[in-house]
């Protein structure tokens, strides 16, 4: 059985890339859909033309990997398709987040998504995809979005050293870096803070995200960017030091009136 699995499937980015994938998909049995919301992903599974599995599961919970492995070990597929999207992130500075809401953002985006790799890692066919997604906050430290960027910066080091160590199985790693998106991620991310005015002004769609991500991954490259001042801000990160970065991100700061 040839499959492809999306987590994060419910909202947001992971919604959009079922969307697409499912647009093109072809060669496959199923594709495993994993989020929280059990019936958000009915309702996705309704709008898909390819058979789905709907697999209620929280990435921060150990218990639930236990079952996907027992799943994983009864339906032994082959995976041509690992997704990671989901993800979420608050913003505010490091004192002012609640310490469940800090180690949570590492349990999802960073041991959530280590944890669903590893368990899939045996079952990926050749010529595999595995698409991670990252940020454009994993380029630079991020005041006031500590943790989350952090994490991200986490995810991208791990595709990166992935997908050299899967070279040799012909399987792709994908590190998608988006910056702002028009999604719900600010409704609950700006609980605590607000990010600086300026990223708002390159906000990307994310139907463009995901196609140009698509994109990539069928290239098989290993860093998936949208849009032209993502990739000079991450050719900027690339040349000049941390320090200098965090000094314009503090003037700005300040010209925003904080």
């Amino acid at each position: 059985m040839k499959i492809a699995i999306i987590t994060g499937a419910s909202s947001g980015m992971g919604y959009e890339m079922t969307m697409q994938l499912d647009r093109i998909l072809q060669r496959t049995d199923e594709v495993w859909l994993i989020a929280r919301n059990t019936k958000k992903l009915k309702e996705l599974k309704g709008r898909i033309r390819n058979n789905a599995r709907i697999i209620p599961m929280d990435l921060t919970d150990p218990d639930s990997f236990e079952t996907f492995s027992q799943l994983l070990e009864l339906a032994k597929p082959q995976i041509r398709f690992l997704i990671n999207c989901a993800g979420f992130g608050y913003m505010g500075a490091v004192s002012d987040i609640p310490m469940d809401e800090q180690i949570g953002m590492i349990e999802c985006n960073c041991t959530g998504l280590t944890r669903m790799t590893k368990l899939c890692l045996p079952y990926l066919c050749r010529n595999a995809r595995i698409i991670q997604f990252a940020s454009s906050a994993a380029f630079v430290p991020q005041p006031d979005f500590a943790v989350y960027a952090a994490t991200k910066a986490y995810v991208f080091s791990f595709s990166k050293a992935l997908a050299e160590e899967l070279r040799d199985r012909h399987i792709y790693v994908t590190s998608v870096c988006p910056g702002p998106v028009s999604t719900a991620f600010f409704d609950k991310a700006e609980v605590h803070g607000t990010t600086l005015a300026i990223k708002k002004y390159v906000m990307e769609t994310p139907e463009r995200v995901v196609e140009r991500a698509l994109k990539d991954s069928y290239l098989k490259k290993r860093i998936s960017i949208c849009g032209i001042p993502m990739k000079l801000f991450y050719g900027i990160t690339c040349v000049v030091p941390d320090r200098f970065i965090l000094l314009i991100m503090r003037f700005l700061k300040i010209a925003q009136g904080e």
